[in-house]
């Protein structure tokens, strides 16, 4: 889906810019920038977009996202609701890769960093000493000052483009560029499927919203997603439904109607392919579960 651009407010002392956020929820909106972003969540739960990818995010993730990959957050219902004193905390490192100076790619040493920009492209997730390293680095990056900065910098790059311990996110190539009609469009779609996911959406309804026929939608979002509404749907259905899953409260048959599925095979079958594991290999393969379970 087609992003809007951000701009990344970095300051005139500053050659790239960390943050801590401590705030009711994170900003939905679907956005891009040319910025490399480094995003460690502290606290905070829900589902995130990154590219064509829909994911759970939990406190502990790190990910790091390449220059122009459209990205957002979620968070879980309950940080919406007005008596909730829920609150999400993250550290966000953004920089351009000329932040040191349109030479430094092209230094003998850096011959790494290249090839980390390609592989940000499509977002990664960091895992092992790699993602514990590099959480370290960004709460020291925040107090650091003048050249202090720069070092810390350049030791997160290294661990970066040296580290093994992390899993690709999106396809590349995974959305299409469109004007700011389209994008509003999109948000609109986006941010009604989010809040109604539980109940039977049909096409005639989501079509609607967007001010299109059936026809003409069901061509604009395959165009902008490169995949159609009801997958794009079942998706954020199965996301949902993996959170229950791990939060280990419901049985497998209610989360199925809890998610907006209208039968257990349907639920069953779409787990599967889209996870490719069943509800059960799925809970024991995040909590741990003894196989006679």
């Amino acid at each position: 889906m087609k992003p809007h651009f951000h701009k990344v407010p970095v300051s005139l002392q500053s050659s790239f810019s960390i943050r801590h956020d401590v705030q009711r929820c994170f900003p939905t909106t679907w956005h891009l920038h040319p910025e490399l972003e480094l995003h460690y969540v502290i606290k905070g739960e829900g589902v995130r977009f990154i590219g064509d990818n829909i994911s759970n995010f939990s406190p502990g993730e790190i990910l790091f996202m390449g220059q122009n990959l459209p990205h957002t957050w979620r968070c879980k219902e309950e940080y919406f609701q007005e008596a909730s004193n829920l609150q999400v905390e993250a550290i966000v490192l953004q920089f351009l890769p000329t932040c040191l100076g349109k030479d430094f790619l092209s230094l003998p040493e850096a011959y790494l960093i290249p090839k980390l920009l390609e592989k940000a492209k499509r977002g990664m997730v960091l895992g092992g000493k790699s993602k514990e390293k590099i959480g370290e680095l960004m709460f020291a990056a925040l107090q650091a000052t003048n050249l202090d900065r720069i070092i810390l910098l350049l030791s997160i790059i290294k661990i970066l483009a040296e580290s093994k311990d992390y899993h690709s996110i999106s396809s590349p190539h995974a959305f299409y560029k469109s004007d700011d009609v389209e994008t509003q469009r999109l948000n609109t779609v986006c941010a009604y499927t989010l809040a109604n996911y539980k109940k039977n959406i049909t096409l005639e309804e989501i079509a609607s919203i967007s001010n299109l026929s059936v026809t003409s939608f069901c061509r604009y979002f395959k165009q902008m997603t490169n995949k159609t509404y009801n997958d794009f749907l079942t998706e954020i259905r199965i996301s949902h439904a993996c959170r229950l899953l791990i939060e280990d409260r419901l049985p497998t048959e209610l989360i199925c109607f809890q998610c907006g599925f209208n039968n257990i095979s349907n639920f069953y079958r779409h787990f599967k392919n889209i996870t490719s594991l069943t509800p059960l290999e799925y809970k024991r393969e995040y909590l741990k579960m003894p196989v006679n379970a």
